[in-house]
């Protein structure tokens, strides 16, 4: 076998491993007020957070909701456990759809590092349309952390691509009581693949 044909099949081999290894990823943009927030998801490592998350950006639920909540230095230096997010999809009792499992980070392998998109919840398996976006490295919402008493952390499922510097608009909004006094307006909720 001749060097060229030799050196062509490891590199139609390559591409093709490189093929099969490639993580399928849904692209979204958020469109806010402020502007927009490109994200990546990850429906292999989190299927039933993406498909929860997916099911109302396909029936336009979030439109004309908003990010209500923001977490700060300055408004969580009273809490022992301290995390930096921005807060949205608080649609109304008729709009929200069944509680879903939490997928932990555990599971995942999806870490709430800076620009991670994760589920909110009170207990577990209650998540079901609020969202945060993490502002820095927050490992207190992973798997084990104490954010939340149980330590099963939140379900993360993507992370954003583009428009950090508007979640950091956000969470620089007037708040009280880490309630935005004017929420921020989300326009709408697409899949932009």
């Amino acid at each position: 076998m001749s060097s060229k044909l030799f050196i062509s099949l490891i590199l139609i081999l390559i591409s093709l491993a490189a093929c099969q290894t490639k993580e399928v990823t849904i692209q979204c943009t958020i469109e806010t007020e402020l502007g927009a927030i490109a994200l990546e998801i990850f429906p292999e490592k989190a299927p039933i957070t993406v498909e929860n998350f997916l099911n109302y950006v396909d029936k336009h639920a979030y439109d004309g909701c908003n990010f209500f909540r923001v977490c700060t230095p300055e408004n969580e230096k009273e809490r022992h456990i301290k995390i930096e997010v921005i807060q949205g999809g608080d649609l109304p009792e008729t709009l929200r759809l069944a509680p879903i499992p939490l997928e932990s980070t555990r599971q995942t392998g999806i870490k709430h590092t800076n620009g991670t998109i994760s589920m909110a919840r009170d207990t577990p398996n209650s998540a079901q349309c609020d969202f945060f976006i993490c502002i820095g490295k927050q490992p207190e919402l992973d798997f084990g952390g104490k954010r939340n008493p149980d330590g099963q952390g939140f379900a993360a499922f993507g992370r954003v691509t583009k428009g950090m510097y508007v979640v950091k608009a956000i969470q620089k909004g007037q708040e009280k009581d880490q309630l935005l006094l004017k929420p921020v307006s989300i326009h709408t909720i697409r899949k932009t693949d």
